[in-house]
């Protein structure tokens, strides 16, 4: 920092109070004696301290004899305004004026001057107390320039601090790497820098610049590709390889390091760099992560380009150790991110391979779900237009939770999943029945058989087992037709399923033997008959009930409110073919549905950080509906958040257009928006949502990448646009 010389020459001005009579004289003798000193002469005692406030004088003299003058009155108020080095008072007075010259004395003055003056008494005492002063004013200015010194210092610490308090809170990598670069740029009071970052491939890559203009694409090689030796041909590789700042005086005259890049830009761009600062980015392990380089340093003062400062090095040193650190946990931070994220991926994936049936719905639902999210935070106008998702950290907090949206289905039976049929347990059951009405069939015959035996009447007899045939064969399509799962059932026909249930057979063999443990228990409430025993065509056994353990009813505090049946299963024959709509019982419905409720307690149990607090809420929400009856928890509208909204009909969709499901066909596009259209209608799904899917095209760009070309066809979006009806 520049200053004044402090010896710089000037001549001293000298304040003289006296009278009219005296001071002329005294002023001649003042001025002939102290070589060059300006004297000024004041008569008026009530205009010494105005103009000692308004001049400059170095020095001043009081003639005590003087009339009007309060020496004990103006001595106090000339030090509280001035103090005693800062601005000697020479006393004129009298040898007869002793005692006042001594209160004089005691009262702040420098010395004293007996009058008549000796012309060389003036210029000693004159030049002693000018050089007392002169002493104090460059005591005065070094202390001035140590203080500024040492708040530039400071402030330049605390920009320091506050750089450390800021970089350690930054989760943008973007804005961490600006400011890092500004920072330094700031400190060092330069015209710029360029970050570089050390790659996998051990070279530097330009990541930012404080220019404008595009990065180069470029990278700097720190090893040379041939020998393997280290790139010690740039001061920026220097600094990397070495972890040694490197400072460049002048680009032009540079001889350790090759700045022709350097003098290539300058020469394409009109630009003049001289000085260079070269810093190496190393965090606590010590690995070189990156480098920082800032070129010319402007003098404070004239703007001018200078050197960099040797005395400054040590702080932007520690400016690079703080953003190395930064850096390099928001790189942890950022990789502990994406592990998590690909693990929570890898989790879904499998739960799609678990059941190839569910085709890959857990992967497909959450692309669909950020797809209507960045069209929902692209709205400008309309009631989603103040929704947005202002952080990667709120992004990830929604792919999370949408990711993990059927986690609970690790827990669920896959036939239960997979349930085609009715009779569907790990095997489809038609089989086991319609192999009792083969042995009905051959009963018949062999009654048949033995009546002709007998002698009984061919044509008779043969007319009577064709009934009997015709009607087995009747009732097994009926049943199997059953079995398929209707949209409904009428209750004629679950009458009939109990009166064909009344047809016997003849069991002969053990049916306790070869069942494993648990079949074996649950036929401990049932009597054992001597065999033969006479079996019903379809039953509801006893065995057929799977109990509900007293571990599978949901924690209350989880604020469950769906209907759980008595039993966790019930493979009841009839119970099953009579069911009124598709082919689930309402304990497979159930245990279908509890999956949301696994998901809540899977979740509940992860300690998630702060960015993801949300996760649990995305991930359960999407079986909820507007009017209050959905599932688990049986939310209101006011409940439900946008991303939770967003979560329902991407389900919803993915789940009706879904063209392996072994339960369902799968439904065309126009069939499919119209399925959504009247959820809305019942205030299932969200409306603004809804109308979202459609005008912003999700629905069709969905369609093109994941739906079979025949079940794309034409669909008049504005058919299915405006309020509900």
């Amino acid at each position: 920092m520049n200053s004044e010389p402090l010896s710089a020459i000037t001549i001293p001005q000298a304040l003289l109070y006296s009278d009219a009579i005296s001071g002329p004289a005294l002023q001649r003798i003042i001025e002939a004696s102290a070589s060059q000193c300006d004297t000024y002469l004041l008569t008026d005692a009530d205009q010494i301290i105005p103009e000692l406030v308004r001049g400059n004088f170095d020095i001043l003299f009081l003639d005590i004899d003087a009339e009007g003058l309060e020496v004990d009155k103006l001595l106090p108020l000339v030090r509280r305004q001035f103090l005693l080095p800062e601005l000697p008072v020479l006393i004129l007075s009298a040898p007869a004026s002793e005692t006042q010259r001594n209160a004089a004395l005691e009262l702040g003055a420098t010395d004293f001057i007996t009058t008549p003056p000796a012309a060389g008494d003036v210029a000693l005492k004159t030049r002693n107390a000018l050089a007392f002063r002169h002493c104090f004013k460059v005591h005065q200015a070094a202390e001035h320039l140590l203080e500024r010194q040492v708040k530039v210092r400071t402030a330049k610490l605390n920009m320091l601090i506050d750089s450390g308090l800021m970089m350690s809170q930054e989760k943008s990598r973007d804005r961490l790497l600006t400011h890092i670069l500004r920072q330094g740029q700031k400190l060092l009071h330069c015209d710029g820098g360029t970050l570089f970052l050390v790659t996998k491939n051990q070279s530097l890559r330009f990541a930012i610049r404080t220019r404008d203009d595009a990065l180069p694409f470029q990278e700097i090689a720190l090893y040379d590709p041939a020998t393997g030796h280290i790139n010690d041909r740039y001061a920026s590789t220097y600094a990397a390889n070495h972890k040694q700042t490197v400072i460049i005086d002048n680009a032009y005259t540079e001889t350790r390091f090759d700045c022709s890049g350097t003098q290539a830009f300058d020469a394409k761009t009109g630009y003049r760099t001289v000085s260079l600062l070269t810093v190496p980015l190393a965090p606590r392990n010590g690995q070189v992560i990156g480098v920082l380089q800032f070129f010319n340093a402007l003098d404070p003062e004239t703007g001018a380009v200078i050197p960099f400062p040797e005395d400054i090095v040590e702080l932007v040193e520690a400016l690079a150790a703080q953003s190395a650190i930064a850096l390099d946990n928001l790189q942890l931070i950022e990789g502990q991110k994406a592990t998590t994220e690909s693990i929570i991926r890898v989790l879904a994936s499998a739960i799609d391979t678990k059941s190839p049936h569910t085709g890959h719905h857990c992967v497909r639902v959450p692309e669909l779900a950020v797809m209507l999210a960045e069209a929902a935070c692209r709205q400008n106008h309309g009631p989603l237009a103040n929704f947005n998702f202002e952080s990667e950290d709120q992004w990830l907090e929604f792919r999370v939770g949408a990711w993990l949206h059927d986690c609970g289905k690790v827990t669920t039976p896959e036939y239960v999943i997979e349930k085609a049929t009715k009779l569907d347990m790990l095997f489809n059951r038609i089989h086991e029945i319609r192999m009792r009405f083969e042995v009905l069939l051959r009963d018949a015959d062999i009654r048949r058989l033995e009546t002709l035996l007998d002698g009984g009447n061919d044509l008779e007899t043969h007319q009577r087992f064709e009934r009997e045939k015709a009607e087995l064969m009747a009732d097994f399509a009926f049943i199997a037709d059953c079995n398929m799962g209707r949209e409904s059932m009428h209750p004629s026909d679950c009458e009939r399923i109990k009166s064909i249930a009344e047809k016997t057979w003849l069991r002969y063999f053990d049916d306790t033997l070869g069942l494993s443990q648990q079949d074996t228990l649950r036929l401990q409430a049932e009597d054992k008959p001597a065999l033969p025993v006479t079996e019903r065509l379809l039953a509801d056994k006893p065995k057929h009930i799977v109990p509900r353990p007293p571990n599978q009813v949901p924690d209350p505090a989880l604020g469950i409110k769906m209907t759980i049946p008595d039993n966790m299963f019930n493979y009841g024959e009839i119970y099953n073919l009579s069911i009124q709509k598709g082919t689930l019982t309402a304990e497979e419905r159930y245990k279908i549905n509890e999956h949301i409720i696994e998901t809540i307690n899977l979740l509940e149990k992860i300690p998630f950080p702060d960015f993801l607090q949300r996760v649990p809420e995305y991930a359960t929400t999407h079986h909820e509906t507007l009017d209050g009856r959905g599932y688990p928890r049986k939310l209101t509208e006011r409940e439900l958040s946008i991303p939770a909204r967003i979560m329902a009909v991407a389900d919803i969709f993915e789940a009706i257009t879904a063209s392996d499901r072994p339960y369902k066909r799968p439904y065309k596009l126009s069939e499919s928006i119209k399925i959504l259209c009247n959820m809305k209608k019942n205030r299932h799904i969200d409306p603004d949502v809804f109308e979202l899917f459609l005008t912003s095209g999700v629905y069709k760009e969905f369609a093109v990448k994941y739906l079979l070309p025949e079940q794309i066809d034409e669909v008049d979006i504005f058919e299915f646009l405006g309020p509900p009806a």
